[in-house]
């Protein structure tokens, strides 16, 4: 049998270390993207404490019973927001308010963009700040999707695009508030997970007869200028094509007048020469709709309404007036008829000696 050790030699054979615990370095946390280091993030998190960072989401929703092509309006515009979550579809009753916040708030998001049909013709896109608003209601109009345009613009996926305004904008107030929801809402946050680092492409909204048309325009350089390296015939000031601000200051004159869109090279040492925009073309990419506002409230989905357009005519009424037209030309042709039968009456014919020569 194996004689058990007594408990002093277990104690003796144990070696003793005299370090301290503080000064031995403990092993970095490992994470999926490798070994975090906890002191370099401390630092980080103490030298900004105040910088902000936009965590802007948007969730994107709609009604049930939705035409197909809206629902693939919706879908193109889930392609171009990378920033943006679906969600299944939603009754549209007068509590959708509540249901949709609830749903914002369980998503994590701060946006919702809701896309609401009604008669299986009629569409109406909501843009609401969640859970305190605003909220403003759209009627969409002139609705052409990416598939059945067919254009041959393209761009990078999950890329940033650059929002281009009209002058228009800057006259009214709610104007202003449209468009800083409109930013918001459309414009993807810097350094988002699942967007790219690169501006190719430009989200137009210009004012038109008090409607809101859109327009996505990609840019595209032209093939006999240098991409490489980024020079051309003519030496001259280089800019970066990750700071377009100035050339696209420079058309937004022509946006204003017809859609623009822009696309870029996704290096950050391809440049083009400053002032150069007969170096780029906009090429369409797509989709198109049209906006006409109906009312901005002062709540999310609801509220006291903060102003409502003098100019709307609900798509109900318009069929109504066509009604009433075409009801108008079947009155017409009964009076007619009736007017011939008194003339013939009033004015009857003398009788004709002739008529009944042939019969005998």
């Amino acid at each position: 049998m194996v004689k058990k050790r007594k408990h002093s030699e277990t104690n003796a054979a144990e070696p003793t270390t005299n370090k301290d615990d503080s000064t031995t370095l403990e092993r970095p946390k490992r994470t999926l993207l490798g070994w975090k280091d906890k002191d370099n993030t401390e630092v980080k998190e103490i030298d900004s404490p105040g910088v902000f960072r936009n965590k802007e989401k948007v969730l994107v929703t709609c009604s049930r019973r939705i035409n197909y092509r809206y629902r693939h309006l919706m879908l193109n515009v889930v392609s171009l927001l990378p920033h943006c979550k679906k969600d299944n579809k939603v009754e549209s009753k007068s509590s959708k308010g509540a249901t949709l916040n609830e749903l914002v708030e369980l998503k994590s998001c701060s946006s919702c963009l809701f896309f609401e049909c009604r008669k299986h013709k009629d569409l109406y896109l909501w843009m609401a700040k969640c859970p305190n608003g605003p909220s403003v209601k759209f009627l969409v109009n002139a609705v052409h999707t990416m598939e059945e345009l067919k254009l041959t613009g393209n761009h990078l996926k999950g890329s940033r695009p650059l929002l281009t305004f009209s002058s228009n904008f800057d006259n009214n107030a709610h104007w202003k508030l449209i468009k800083e929801i409109i930013i918001q809402i459309f414009g993807t946050p810097k350094e988002h997970r699942k967007s790219k680092p690169y501006h190719d492409h430009v989200f137009v909204f210009s004012i038109v007869d008090d409607h809101i048309w859109f327009r996505n325009y990609q840019v595209e350089i032209d093939s006999h200028f240098h991409l490489g390296t980024g020079k051309d015939d003519d030496d001259g000031a280089l800019i970066s094509f990750f700071h377009m601000g100035e050339i696209v200051s420079d058309i937004v004159g022509i946006l204003s007048d017809s859609a623009l869109q822009i696309t870029v090279p996704h290096n950050e040492s391809d440049k083009v020469v400053r002032g150069g925009l007969d170096k780029m073309t906009l090429i369409e990419v797509g989709p198109r709709f049209c906006l006409n506002p109906i009312k901005i409230f002062g709540g999310s989905f609801g509220g006291p309404t903060l102003y409502e357009n003098p100019f709307y005519v609900s798509p109900n009424q318009i069929r109504a007036l066509e009604k009433k037209q075409k009801a108008g030309k079947y009155a017409k042709k009964v009076k007619a008829k009736t007017r011939r039968k008194m003339h013939e009456l009033s004015n009857p014919l003398e009788p004709n000696e002739f008529a009944d020569m042939w019969r005998e």
